[in-house]
This record gives structure tokens, sequence and C-alpha cells, in this order.
């Protein structure tokens, strides 16, 4: 069975600057159909109808949290194993272990080269269907 080829990403992140910009590396450079959001709970409404291969989501925004869009991510059935990925500014290893506890696929770093986001959430994906 061949690999399932990732083409939608959702990403979700309160900073208008570092949404556009990933936007604009993962449809250019990466050639993704991508859907941003400015916050969390636009994510949780859009998520269903957009159907994403994978989700990146910010830790902190004011609405709803990084690990609180995916504890509800997680309750819907459709969303029950698309991979999340954490974007984090946190940078303490205490916090970061806090992130993966949860279960998430990846964690991306803030700041980020954009030049190299497409090429991240890439292996990201390949890591996880070479399991």
């Amino acid at each position: 069975m061949g690999a399932i080829t990732l083409q939608r990403v959702m990403l979700a992140d309160d900073e208008p600057d570092i949404v556009e910009i990933s936007r604009i590396a993962l449809e250019t450079v990466g050639g993704y159909d991508v859907a941003v959001c400015a916050s969390g709970g636009e994510l949780l409404q859009r998520a269903p109808e957009f159907n994403p291969d994978l989700i990146i989501v910010d830790v902190l925004m004011p609405d709803l949290g990084g690990h609180e869009v995916f504890e509800q991510l997680r309750s819907l059935p459709q969303f029950a194993e698309t991979p999340i990925v954490f974007l984090t500014g946190l940078i303490h290893e205490d916090e970061l272990d806090v992130l993966r506890s949860y279960g998430a696929a990846d964690i991306i770093l803030k700041p980020f080269d954009p030049m190299t986001l497409a090429d991240r959430v890439a292996g990201i994906w390949e890591s996880l269907n070479d399991r």
C-alpha cells in the first residue's frame, strides 16, 4: 500500500505575519492547499469542511490555546487520527515535554525559516507515514 500524499494543510496562529508567511511558504514552496485561521476557534469551525491532512496550531492564542484545540479535535471522530503539529515560541525543555505529552506529531519552534517550513512539514509527514 502506498503512502498517502500530503495535500491539505490547515494552520492557526493569532499573529497575522506568521499566518501570511506560513501560507505563502506552504503554498509556494510546498505546493499544498492551505487554509489559515486567526484563532483556534476559527480552526475548529472550518476544519470539518476543509478536511485537512495535517494541522499546525499555535500553542498560545487568546481564544483557545493549541492544547485546547488539540483536545477538541481529538474528540471529533473525523480528526481522531489527523496529525497535529504544535507551533510555539516556548523554548524551555519542560514546556516542550508537556507539549510532546499530548501526542502531537511534532513541534515547530518560532521563529522559523519560512523557506524551510514546507520541507519541515514534508519531513514530519514522511516520518508519520514511515511508522
